[in-house]
């Protein structure tokens, strides 16, 4: 006991360290076999063995601030499984069980997740502040150390939660935010503004939680604007999820990890830890980045080089393109297969809006269009992030602007019903080019509550939509005509074992697919060992290439997004590298791919970063000069 006494308490050691923060509890569940649709609050209860083990291996990796298994455990989620009886034992035995897990060194908070989000946005505030103060007051009867508001999106339901947590105790109180606009929260208020405010209402530490990864938070944090004058505390995703063969998996290493905790730490973090998709290794790494670390003597501010760092974001700091958008329809001509079998083809890939205006994405589909591009292909809500719909915009490209589109179909989305009826729509606007593709998780996109259907695997899709073609339904009942879909499948070559990758390929080919478009490559030896490995392929092959905005891109890509893998050349041109400067040097290395991709290929498949369609209009003009196809 007197050992226990010695620790100072949660609010002193903020002031005087940086703490290590544990990681993942749902997501390490998971991984550990456990399924998903299921209530991991209650394994408090059923499973208290599995809990203290989850916890015990964070304390040992290093961890000095340990959340409860309490996050959901309010009477609103608990009550989707009916266990709103059993609320005040589980948050009560997540105390326990966590305390016993961990040392008399660590510091154990009570976690306390967002009520309001998602699905039950709706809920009225009487039941809402009735569930957050039953919880909290279960948590406090077991003698937590402080509380972890953590994943809120709105500053609202924070500072209702907060002025709960005021009303019951003076332990600390952390106040972490799920951001995905730089700059401000859901609701719309700047993050310098909501900070200021939980701060003058009794929050101990500001800062962020899962949704984005350690980039994605970084980039938050240097969009405050002036000294950052709060502590800090900050637990990233893993990167992004990727969902393959019906399992979850996470790309971020416990290296990038460490040196991103310090980086953090840099800027003002008192507590750095991880969220979905981190484990012991990611904490065990971090810790070790910190140990010893001095913090600097008040937060650095963010000045010029750290706005320019995030220039390259905000996709509306380019000026618009004046270009006249003929109004005219697609006229018939050979499709992208048959084109790519007679000379080098481009397909370049314009991501939809996330708002409602469609002017730059319409002058960049313009401008591809002057340039000579063959087909726009738009993604389906890609990484899971809520876009205007790719038929809509695919409608508007083919007439307005006389450019073939070519649409991403993703299994997340819509179940057998909705997907055929899709295609059945694509079909009677004259839209027969299409990729099936998987789709990133729901769960870890801008919607988070949403749900995740999977009624079929992207092979099954392609299947399916060939189907059409022969006049057959999704149900086998005749229809009264039949489809023209040509249908594209994705493809991977960023793995450890390519014949493998191929190998599934080959099965995406034998369900129907007529060419393939892959993930961004960046090492010319890499499209050469993929030329060489699909060479057998009866199919045409769009080899990806991707232009690198910025240093930090670049290590974004690399270390967080599933699928994507830089060489180390590649990153080390770019490093420190922002602005104009960061793009040019983009388009530089992507001209000397496709150098190399051209010699290979008579697909090539161009992505156009953050809507910087200028730099694939560069690119597309110079692959029409390497080849010397006029258009």
């Amino acid at each position: 006991m007197g050992e226990m006494n010695s620790k100072p308490d949660l609010r002193s050691a903020i002031a005087e360290r940086i703490l290590t923060g544990d990681g993942a509890m749902g997501t390490f569940l998971y991984q550990m076999g456990f399924p998903v649709g299921v209530s991991y609050e209650e394994f408090n209860i059923l499973r208290p063995d599995v809990i203290e083990n989850v916890h015990r291996r964070y304390y040992e990796a290093g961890a000095q601030v340990i959340e409860t298994n309490t996050f959901s455990a309010n009477l609103e989620k608990l009550s989707i499984y009916g266990l709103e009886a059993e609320m005040e034992a589980i948050n009560r035995a997540g105390v326990r069980i966590a305390r016993a897990a961990s040392g008399p060194d660590a510091y154990v908070v009570g976690a306390v997740g967002s009520i309001r989000a998602g699905k039950l946005k709706n809920t009225r505030t009487v039941r809402v502040s009735d569930a957050y103060e039953r919880q909290m007051a279960a948590l406090l009867t077991e003698g937590v150390d402080g509380f972890m508001l953590e994943t809120f999106y709105d500053l609202d339901e924070m500072l209702l939660a907060l002025r709960i947590a005021r009303k019951l105790t003076d332990i600390p109180v952390i106040c972490q935010f799920a951001v995905e606009d730089v700059g401000r929260t859901q609701d719309g208020v700047s993050l310098r503004q909501a900070f200021d405010q939980l701060t003058e209402e009794g929050a101990d530490v500001v800062g962020f939680n899962c949704r984005s990864g350690p980039n994605g938070i970084m980039r938050a944090m240097k969009a405050i604007e002036g000294e950052a004058t709060w502590p800090l505390s900050i637990f990233p995703n893993a990167g992004i999820p990727d969902y393959v063969d019906g399992k979850y998996t996470y790309a971020a290493t416990p290296e990038y990890f460490a040196a991103s905790a310090r980086e953090f730490a840099d800027y003002g973090a008192r507590i750095v830890g991880g969220c979905c998709g981190t484990t012991p290794e990611h904490v065990a790494a971090m810790a070790a980045a910190l140990n010893h670390y001095s913090p600097q003597s008040g937060s650095q501010a963010v000045g010029e080089t750290a706005v320019a760092e995030v220039e390259t974001l905000v996709i509306n700091e380019q000026p618009p393109v004046k270009l006249e958008i003929p109004d005219v329809i697609v006229p018939t001509e050979p499709n992208i297969v048959d084109k790519v079998r007679e000379r080098h083809t481009v397909i370049v890939e314009l991501d939809p809006p996330r708002d409602l205006d469609i002017s730059k994405f319409m002058a960049g589909a313009a401008a591809l269009k002057a340039c000579g591009t063959d087909a726009v292909t738009m993604a389906d809500n890609s990484l899971a992030v809520t876009r205007m719909s790719n038929l809509a915009l695919a409608a508007l490209v083919q007439e307005k602007v006389g450019l073939r589109p070519l649409v991403h179909i993703a299994c997340r989305d819509r179940n057998l019903i909705g997907t055929q009826s899709h295609l059945m729509g694509l079909d009677a606007l004259g839209i027969d080019h299409v990729l099936a593709v998987t789709g990133d998780p729901a769960r870890f996109g801008d919607l988070p509550d949403s749900s995740s259907v999977y009624d079929f695997t992207s092979f099954e899709m392609i299947r399916m939509t060939k189907q059409l073609n022969e006049g057959i339904a999704f149900s086998g009942k005749p229809l009264k005509q039949k489809a023209n879909f040509i249908v594209g499948a994705a493809f991977n070559p960023n793995v450890k074992h390519l014949d493998k990758a191929v190998q599934r390929l080959e099965r995406k080919i034998k369900s129907g697919a007529d060419y393939i478009m892959t993930q961004p490559v960046y090492d010319p030896a890499l499209i050469k060992q993929i030329a060489e490995a699909t060479s057998h392929l009866p199919i045409p092959v769009f080899i990806g290439i991707m232009p690198l905005a910025s240093g930090r891109n670049a290590e974004y890509l690399h270390n967080e997004v599933p699928g994507i893998q830089l060489s180390d050349e590649v990153r080390q041109r770019m490093a420190g590298l922002e602005g104009e400067a960061g793009r040019a040097e983009g388009v530089r290395i992507a001209k000397e791919l496709l150098d190399e991709a051209v010699l290979h290929f008579k697909g090539i498949y161009l992505i156009t970063p953050f809507m910087f369609y200028d730099m694939a209009v560069q690119l597309t003009e110079y692959v029409w000069e390497k080849t010397g196809v006029h258009r």
